[in-house]
């Protein structure tokens, strides 16, 4: 089964119909990933036994109309616990990590009758923009193998836009969805902090992660979304509200919606042919009726900087669990207590995640702490405010969801501080919580542009309406990938 093609309500039509099971459709979505995984390299892990006996499940009773995700292979980023099946969250220190249950996510998918076909590759701990930080392979991006498919969900993202699922699961906690999206020119959202359940997805920042989905569609993205959605009694973050009907809001009407450009967003540092795309975009927008105008947010500007202070503080807390004792990697050259922390610790983490890990623990250290962590939290107090202002008198902010396309395998990887600020215009809807989503937006050079839609906390609702608006103005979600470039 080739998802360049498909979405969710075609490949429902003919399950339902008899022309396909969800063991034919299991069978084939296996063959296409072993097709294209030796270019793409989305997958840690799959899981073939186990989806082949989900399908057999799935097959044994009636699939019901309503249900358009049961039989249907989804990816599951590698740091999203999955019962019985390897997770890594891409480390050596998780290499033969094998959890006991699903995170609460996979648990509802599973509910829905969807079929967990593997792991995706990320970066390591999700600590960073290009999946190459992973300790086992780099994955390349379909629209240009010597590109990166960003990170740090970027497994996920490429498994989607090569057409080897049709949907798949990452983590947010500063772009690390939409930003592959963007470059991998397919659908991502970060939900508004709460909305989905925390419970099972391996920690980097608490205050920031959030789990959201990889999609080709804008309605596809709305349909996972439902159903992972919702209060959790394991996570004391999640937020006990109703959850809407998200695919009811995709009727192509945004006449009298009141939409802002961030100037900000739109400055120097963007590259002026995705710049141009953005431009482009926002007229698209307003001749679909919807009012758009310009507004700023001027504490965006340290967003970069307060998030790598946050963010690093807590990964540094997280990750102090993963120390060789309980589990994960123990250095066979430990000979003493300290032996079993230090070299555990140094041998089983990469450069990446050390970096952070310093770099927190100093922020967070006595003599520091007010300088750095708590200056930080008031920072982002100011990046909130500036949102909150702007919702006063508008319904979402656009935006580009990165300033440039996807750039080259190892070309920043060496340099932390130029790949972080790639993701400056993604971590302010992280700081404030806010659901966020990068729609296609077309192409410059051959390479995907993002457009990045803002909503307000828990109104996915109006950012599926304009994400959807302008996927059927423009048809920008029926280019598909070249495959060029790469090893061939």
């Amino acid at each position: 089964m080739n998802y360049l093609y498909e979405d969710l309500q075609s490949i429902h039509a003919k399950l339902v119909a008899g022309d396909l099971s969800a063991t034919q459709l299991v069978t084939e979505t296996l063959a296409e990933i072993e097709k294209k995984e030796p270019q793409v390299d989305a997958f840690l892990t799959i899981d073939e036994a186990g989806a082949q006996a989900a399908a057999a499940q799935v097959d044994a009773k009636p699939i019901a109309t309503d249900n358009l995700l049961a039989g249907m292979p989804i990816g599951i980023k590698d740091n999203l616990l999955t019962d019985g099946v390897t997770t890594t969250a891409a480390s050596k220190m998780l290499a033969n990590f094998k959890p006991v249950f699903d995170a609460t996510v996979v648990e509802k998918l599973k509910a829905k009758d969807a079929i967990m076909i593997g792991k995706n590759n990320l970066d390591e701990f999700a600590m960073g923009s290009s999946t190459e930080t992973s300790a086992f392979k780099k994955t390349k991006n379909p629209w240009n193998l010597d590109k990166v498919p960003g990170g740090s969900s970027g497994g996920s993202a490429a498994a989607v836009a090569a057409g080897e699922v049709v949907a798949s699961l990452g983590t947010d906690t500063g772009g690390s969805i939409r930003q592959p999206a963007a470059f991998n020119g397919i659908v991502g959202i970060k939900p508004t902090y709460g909305r989905v359940s925390r419970w099972g997805a391996i920690a980097f920042a608490s205050s920031l992660d959030q789990v959201g989905v990889f999609s080709r569609t804008v309605a596809d993205n709305a349909t996972v979304l439902q159903a992972i959605s919702g209060h959790d009694e394991k996570d004391s973050t999640s937020a006990d509200i109703p959850v809407p009907d998200f695919r009811a809001a995709l009727d192509g009407n945004i006449k009298g919606m009141k939409i802002a450009v961030a100037k900000e967003y739109m400055a120097e540092g963007v590259a002026p042919g995705v710049k141009a795309q953005i431009e482009t975009a926002i007229d698209t927008l307003r001749s679909l009726g919807a009012t758009v105008d310009e507004v700023s947010l001027p504490n965006s500007k340290y967003a970069v900087q307060i998030y790598y202070i946050i963010a690093s503080s807590e990964a540094s807390s997280n990750l102090s669990r993963f120390d060789g004792i309980r589990y994960g990697y123990r250095s066979p050259e430990a000979k003493t207590l300290e032996d079993v922390y230090v070299k555990s610790r140094s041998e089983g983490f990469g450069h990446e995640v050390k970096r952070r890990i310093m770099l927190g623990t100093f922020a967070l250290s006595s003599g520091f702490y007010d300088a750095y962590f708590k200056k930080a939290g008031q920072v982002r107090t100011l990046v909130i405010r500036d949102f909150e202002k702007v919702f006063a008198d508008y319904d979402l902010v656009v935006g580009p969801t990165t300033p440039t396309t996807a750039f080259d395998l190892g070309r920043k990887v060496t340099d932390p501080v130029t790949m972080y600020m790639n993701d400056i215009l993604t971590i302010p809807a992280n700081m404030a919580g806010l659901p966020a989503m990068s729609v296609p937006a077309g192409l410059v050079d051959g390479l995907p542009v993002g457009l990045q839609i803002i909503g307000k906390a828990f109104d996915e609702e109006a950012v599926y309406r304009v994400g959807y608006a302008f996927e059927q103005a423009t048809g920008f979600s029926k280019n598909v990938p070249s495959f060029k470039g790469g090893k061939a």
